[in-house]
């Protein structure tokens, strides 16, 4: 089947690559050259564990090509997906449509032939209705369905996500639609891994819920954890123990400086927003919403503790900036806070990150970025663990400890145990809901 995908950014172009290597003639079509070069070069513009190497492989095999020509991607095609932004609006905190509704808009001028148009973009409900009006309007003529097919990949493991779901979520209104998606994703459906087909607003609000839901799991432990420092309970025990309840589980309940990312701040404000339009408040979204935002200014007071009052002359190794480890993906990081809390108030910083300099530059202004971890503390008053990146989690602490003019470390990940730290030479040392 050719599958065209309109977008290559983070969902579009692991979506176009996971596609092809299922055996299906894949067309990614970006309306940015220099991009599209660089694909056809083999370079891969996002860090993704194992992408390039895939990509590489099925563009190789003829199964994957890159365009700016939307007309020849359509040629032939059964099914094109939309896969582009949808970043939170300014002033609203809704969903930004208007490249959703573009890319609409140009399927409809220039599609000569049945197709399914699939979102894949993150919507709110009744986007695609929307986009059914659209695409009706720009071309009365076209005979067409809409699908809503959202993703629910995690940056760091998204080969594995697409390759294999927990579930695909499939929404969709007539059977001929059905089945165009169904021959899409029969190599899952032959190994058994659920497909849900739904309504379109199901579908939709699926995505938002899912996000909305994780991102409560990690707020609620995360005041939790404050609750612990306060009591003397250790917040680890607490998430091990209410991990093992089936109805909660354990995924998500690891305290931290607050969650960020491409999805979930995004997604939790334009579902509290959907809730306002409709006049049926999210209120646990709302607060989930303030008080992560308040979890990061603790963050900030719990370094300024560590540093007697003031960061005012004092030098501030920060090792990891990304928003998680495994992706260069700096969107609404909890480093974006922190840092700059950081060189206002007074402080040398110096940055480590395997992958974060590229964004990071243009976004930490008034930094040095180090070569690694020993670097970034040689003579450094704290050292701030805020990614947990696989190169932090085995760091010789007896070589920080003595390397570093005062000996203080901010464990923003739980990365270590307490004593240990101590044991190693650290004078200070500081974690979360311990």
């Amino acid at each position: 089947m050719k599958i065209a995908v309109i977008g290559t950014g983070y969902v579009g172009l692991v979506s176009g690559v996971c596609f092809s290597d299922f055996g299906h003639d894949v067309v990614c079509v970006d309306n940015d050259p220099e991009k599209i070069a660089r694909l056809d070069a083999g370079e891969v513009p996002i860090f993704e564990p194992g992408l390039q190497d895939l990509m590489v492989r099925n563009a190789s095999a003829g199964r994957l090509s890159f365009t700016q020509d939307l007309a020849s991607a359509l040629d032939g095609a059964e099914a094109v997906f939309i896969a582009v932004g949808t970043p939170t609006r300014r002033g609203d905190g809704h969903a930004d449509l208007s490249y959703v509704m573009a890319a609409a808009e140009e399927i409809a001028r220039t599609a000569t032939g049945y197709l399914v148009i699939v979102t894949k973009s993150t919507v709110p409900v009744g986007t695609n209705r929307k986009v059914q009006e659209v695409v009706s309007k720009a071309n009365p003529d076209l005979d067409f369905d809409v699908a809503s097919n959202p993703e629910f990949l995690r940056e760091g493991a998204a080969l594995d996500d697409f390759m294999r779901p927990d579930r695909v979520i499939v929404g969709v209104e007539s059977d001929r639609a059905a089945a165009v998606m169904s021959e899409i994703y029969r190599p899952l459906f032959l190994r058994d891994f659920p497909i849900v087909t739904t309504d379109l607003e199901s579908a939709e609000m699926i995505k938002y819920a899912a996000n909305a839901f994780l991102a409560t799991k990690i707020t609620f432990i995360n005041e939790i954890a404050a609750l612990c420092e306060r009591t003397g309970a250790n917040v680890k025990e607490v998430s091990k123990g209410i991990g093992f309840d089936g109805r909660i589980g354990n995924k998500f309940l690891h305290a931290g400086p607050g969650y960020g990312g491409s999805c979930f701040p995004k997604d939790t404000r334009a579902l509290a927003r959907i809730g306002q339009e409709h006049a049926c408040p999210m209120q646990i979204t709302e607060a989930v919403i303030s008080v992560n935002e308040g979890i990061k200014q603790r963050m900030i007071e719990k370094l300024r503790d560590l540093c007697d009052d003031s960061f005012n002359g004092k030098t501030i190794a920060v090792l990891g900036v990304t928003f998680k480890p495994n992706t260069d993906d700096m969107r609404e990081a909890p480093s974006l806070t922190i840092v700059p809390a950081l060189v206002g108030g007074g402080a040398k910083v110096r940055i480590a990150d395997p992958q974060g300099k590229r964004e990071g530059e243009d976004l930490l202004p008034g930094v040095i970025w180090a070569e690694d971890a020993y670097a970034a503390s040689d003579g450094a008053d704290l050292v701030v663990i805020l990614t947990e990146w696989n190169e932090f989690r085995a760091l010789d602490l007896p070589r920080l400890a003595v390397s570093m003019a005062r000996a203080r470390m901010a464990d923003l990940r739980n990365i270590y145990a307490p004593d240990d730290a101590l044991a190693a030479g650290f004078e200070m040392y500081s974690s979360i809901g311990r």
